[in-house]
């Protein structure tokens, strides 16, 4: 698929920062047990359902990716920013990390027990973010899991905000469900988190499993 040009200028951004990002999300999840515990929930039902890789869709430096790792799962992380990938290598050699776009995965369909996309979505036009729940629906075999991350609306529709790296989007959580329910995701599970001190907006978690 030709890479459209908000990809191109994300993953332009992202390299600039990779450096002062890794610094940013180091130890972030030591402080969040509600995210944490979500987290937890999505790898458990993956390794109950199968022995089949999962999917970290958006996966920057790789922390997370290696979260799930630390989870019991075989995961794997994918990301447009080159540099990010650079830093995700570095910082964890035993997993495997790819230059790549979510919309475009290079995986047999039904290949993924599960697939997260950890505030990933959020930098995707809302009118472009169907391909990529059917590109996700190709992926995850039927009884796999997705599990989303992203910053909530608080009652108003999608809007965008003014993203410290890229142009991002707040989503009602009904909405974004509603999406990935068109492309054959049931819903699991919710949890919207209200923003700590040292954040700006409410934080929504989305568990899906394939019908």
């Amino acid at each position: 698929m030709a890479e459209s040009s908000y990809l191109t200028a994300t993953a332009e951004a992202y390299d600039a920062v990779a450096a002062r990002y890794v610094e940013l999300v180091r130890g972030a999840l030591d402080r969040l047990p509600l995210d944490r515990a979500v987290l937890a929930a999505f790898a458990e039902l993956v390794r109950t359902a199968g022995p089949r890789p999962v999917a970290e869709a958006g996966c920057g430096p790789g922390h997370m990716t290696a979260h799930l790792r630390d989870l019991g799962l075989d995961a794997f992380g994918v990301d447009l920013s080159p540099v990010m990938i650079d830093f995700a290598r570095e910082a964890y050699p035993d997993l495997r990390f790819e230059v790549r776009s979510m919309d475009a995965l290079d995986l047999a369909d039904g290949e993924l027990g599960g697939l997260m996309s950890w505030y990933s979505v959020i930098h995707i036009p809302p009118q472009e973010l169907p391909p990529y729940f059917a590109e996700f629906r190709r992926v995850v075999a039927p009884g796999g899991y997705l599990l989303l991350g992203f910053f909530e609306s608080e009652g108003g529709p999608v809007r965008a905000f003014d993203h410290k790296v890229a142009p991002a989007y707040r989503w009602p959580i009904d909405d974004l469900a509603e999406l990935a329910r068109k492309a054959d995701f049931v819903e699991v599970a919710r949890m919207l988190r209200e923003p700590h001190e040292d954040e700006r907006f409410r934080r929504g978690h989305l568990l899906m499993c394939r019908q």
